[in-house]
């Protein structure tokens, strides 16, 4: 047992430089504002409190959100206000998808009518806070959320969300990321 404590310990001091060498020099400033989040329309959980999976969910999109912005100029400020959210499926009594009524526990059924959705406003800006781009009411929606995600991970949690929000930051900043790499 000491060996693998010592072999993780040892892995993680190697990891750990790694990390930080790969981390981006120069990132933009990122600020996310999530208005009302808890009348979004679908950040409902499976197995754990709504309050507790809500805050772990919108934790783990403004992650998404920073590392997508991590490519634009040190020089830029992204500011967002994310107005709703519609995860990819829905969530059912285990019972209604037959598990059995024994099954205590909801699931999250994946389909293709119950695309994810996502809708804000926001506004890319420089260092003088001059408006580079900026947009009242973005209505993101990906329809083909079950195909466009086989490049990616299934298992990843919230691949669908992540995947759209990437193919948007992608169409929509692609002359902005493209002069942080010149």
């Amino acid at each position: 047992m000491n060996k693998v404590i010592l072999c993780s310990l040892i892995g993680s001091a190697v990891a750990l430089p790694l990390l930080f060498a790969s981390a981006p020099v120069s990132a933009a400033e990122v600020k996310v504002t999530w208005e009302n989040a808890e009348k979004y329309t679908d950040v409902r959980p499976a197995n754990e409190s709504r309050k507790r999976f809500r805050e772990r969910t919108l934790a783990a999109l403004e992650e998404h959100i920073v590392e997508l912005a991590s490519k634009l100029p040190d020089s830029q400020k992204l500011t967002m206000t994310v107005t709703n959210v519609d995860l990819a499926g829905q969530v059912w009594p285990s019972q209604f998808v037959g598990f059995g009524v024994g099954a205590a526990n909801d699931v999250r059924v994946i389909q293709r009518v119950d695309i994810p959705r996502m809708t804000f406003s926001y506004t890319l800006s420089d260092k003088q806070g001059a408006v580079i781009s900026s947009a009242e009411e973005v209505q993101l929606k990906d329809m083909n959320f079950m195909e466009s995600n086989i490049r990616q991970n299934r298992g990843d949690t919230l691949s669908y969300e992540k995947i759209m929000l990437e193919d948007w930051f992608n169409d929509t900043f692609t002359t902005n990321v493209a002069a942080n790499e010149e």
